[in-house]
């Protein structure tokens, strides 16, 4: 059986890619689960997707995993998926080296619970050296957040002295965000019908090409992951 893989022209591949992965939720409640057996299926997902990103040579991969306004969720629900986040690195990390898989996060984590922390800022040493795909987990982000933040260090930096008013261009505003390292998304994917961009990398997606599918992210594979790229493709052909 022929995979849409096959038809993606890798050369033509988006550089950056981000996603929402939303519908975790709305998973388990059709099937009549609780709402945690839907975020376990949707790190399948997220090992799935992972996978085609690094094989097809897409070069850095950003996922809303936990964003400020999910703080707000039961605090059962919001325990759970912290212990789901340890266990994960603690399960993938050998993955990611030995797959060349650079982990980096962007957002507050240290709003996060400290072994949660400590977890992360292991993986993203023990990966630093890799040179293939980097996978960026966005962890208690906030797009409005992160330029809020990135003016003040601006501010700061021209009350000290260290950059005039004038000298002000998109380019330096853009080196005091926390994605200043990272290229801009050329694709973004949101599953499960939403239209929004939710808070999620609002500076940096000024240009995005948008994809939206009704797919829900537990139910996101490869191939669905795949016929986004190829829609991407098919819109720089036009």
């Amino acid at each position: 059986m022929i995979s849409l893989k096959d038809l993606i022209n890798k050369e033509k591949v988006p550089f950056h890619i981000a996603i929402i992965m939303d519908g975790n939720g709305r998973w388990a409640k059709k099937r009549g689960k609780i709402r945690l057996e839907g975020h376990k299926k949707g790190v399948i997902s997220v090992k799935k997707v992972v996978e085609a990103a690094a094989e097809i040579g897409i070069k850095y991969l950003t996922l809303y995993t936990f964003s400020t306004e999910n703080w707000k969720r039961p605090k059962a629900e919001i325990e759970a998926l912290m212990l789901l986040l340890v266990s994960s690195i603690n399960t993938e990390i050998e993955t990611l080296k030995n797959n060349n898989i650079r982990l980096l996060t962007i957002g507050d984590l240290t709003s996060l619970p400290l072994s949660v922390q400590r977890k992360f800022k292991h993986a993203i040493k023990a990966t630093s050296n890799n040179t293939g795909l980097s996978l960026i987990l966005a962890l208690s982000y906030s797009a409005k957040q992160d330029i809020v933040n990135a003016a003040r260090r601006l501010c700061w930096n021209i009350e000290k002295g260290g950059l005039s008013v004038t000298d002000l261009t998109e380019e330096i505003f853009g080196k005091y965000l926390s994605t200043a390292d990272i290229p801009d998304p050329e694709l973004f994917i949101r599953t499960s019908g939403e239209y929004r961009l939710s808070n999620f990398l609002l500076w940096e997606m000024a240009y995005t090409e948008l994809y939206f599918t009704k797919t829900l992210w537990p139910d996101f594979d490869k191939e669905e992951f795949y016929k986004a790229i190829l829609d991407y493709q098919n819109r720089e052909k036009r």
